[in-house]
């Protein structure tokens, strides 16, 4: 139902009083209405649809502040997070500093530990070349104090014995010189030293006889032996009396005057007090000899040897049977001592080097 309100109308053409005809109004009153109600429509529409934008743009609003809200708050944690990160990766650059130290000392502690066990496998080999070195030095020097080879030659033994039980391949130059050093020791021909100071002692006992080259008379002849002693009673019976006594004459002519060669001229001259001093001297050049062969000097022993000699053959009668037995004497004790010298172990001790120094 629709109610029409009568309204004055502004229109010059309309009649006055208002008086319209029905049949005339009815077609745009029914437009009006429609254009009235299509605006209250549109206007309705309008009014939901900015009600909805309003709902929209509040919840969108209420989004927008909670999605800020929730931005400053990630971004405080974000801060938050970024300091905590920046602390712990100060933390870790700092453990990162003392891994690398520990990683340092780890990798010197185990370069140490690793020589320390290259140092005990080779610690056996080592300590046996260093004690082997030290028993055949050893031997060595005792060898030369007795003036004897055995203990020289039972170190060289046992030394081969130890390396032979232990089979590495560096010690086989080391078995090899121990067996050369051996066999030479072996075939080099010793001096007997005890044999050598009895023929000193008997030297110094025969120096007392020696005859000077000054000395006037006939040397004393040889004992006779049995043999000698009977010749002469038989043929007694058959020399005549004329003979014998032409004999005794011819002996004591001859013991008048002796011709002999002196080639120094000062035996000659030499007092009685002067030949007790050169025998005295002889003797003490054959005791040096003696002490310098105790005190196993073979070079002293010999030297003193060579002036004795000298002396012999200087002052002494050459002729006489006692100085040749001593001149024989002092040659052989001097062939002697040269090979008096020990023999040496040089390429046990070379090859004891070599190995100690692991070439």
């Amino acid at each position: 139902m629709t109610t029409e309100s009568q309204e004055p109308s502004n229109n010059p053409a309309e009649p006055v009083g208002g008086v319209v005809e029905a049949g005339s109004d009815s077609a745009p009153a029914a437009v009006s209405r429609a254009l009235v109600l299509g605006l209250g429509g549109v206007a309705v529409l309008a009014l939901l649809l900015s009600l909805l934008l309003w709902g929209r743009l509040s919840t969108l609003q209420d989004q927008l502040a909670r999605q800020s809200a929730d931005a400053s708050s990630s971004a405080a944690e974000a801060r938050t997070l970024a300091r905590q990160s920046q602390e712990q990766k100060r933390e870790l650059v700092a453990r990162l500093a003392v891994q690398e130290a520990r990683l340092g000392e780890v990798a010197l502690q185990r370069t140490q530990l690793e020589e320390l066990m290259q140092s005990l496998s080779r610690s056996r080999d080592e300590n046996l070349v260093v004690d082997i070195e030290s028993a055949i030095r050893l031997a060595q020097q005792q060898a030369q104090l007795t003036g004897s080879v055995e203990p020289l030659l039972a170190a060289l033994r046992t030394a081969e014995q130890r390396v032979q039980r232990a089979p590495q391949a560096r010690l086989a130059p080391l078995q090899r010189a121990l067996a050369r050093d051996m066999a030479r020791i072996k075939a080099t021909p010793l001096t007997d030293t005890p044999t050598l100071l009895a023929r000193l002692d008997e030297l110094v006992r025969l120096s007392d006889n020696l005859p000077l080259a000054n000395a006037v008379g006939v040397a004393p002849a040889p004992a006779p032996t049995p043999e000698t002693a009977s010749a002469p009673r038989n043929e007694a019976a058959a020399t005549r009396w004329w003979q014998q006594g032409l004999q005794a004459v011819l002996d004591e002519l001859r013991g008048l005057v002796r011709v002999s060669r002196i080639d120094h001229p000062e035996a000659v001259l030499l007092t009685p007090e002067q030949s007790f001093f050169v025998r005295e001297n002889l003797k003490l050049l054959l005791l040096n000899a003696r002490l310098g062969l105790l005190a196993r000097q073979p070079d002293a022993a010999r030297a003193d040897l060579r002036k004795a000699a000298l002396a012999v053959a200087k002052y002494f009668d050459g002729n006489a049977r006692h100085t040749r037995t001593v001149a024989a004497l002092l040659q052989q004790m001097q062939e002697q001592m040269k090979t008096l010298e020990l023999p040496r172990v040089d390429d046990t001790l070379a090859a004891l080097a070599t190995a100690a120094a692991g070439r």
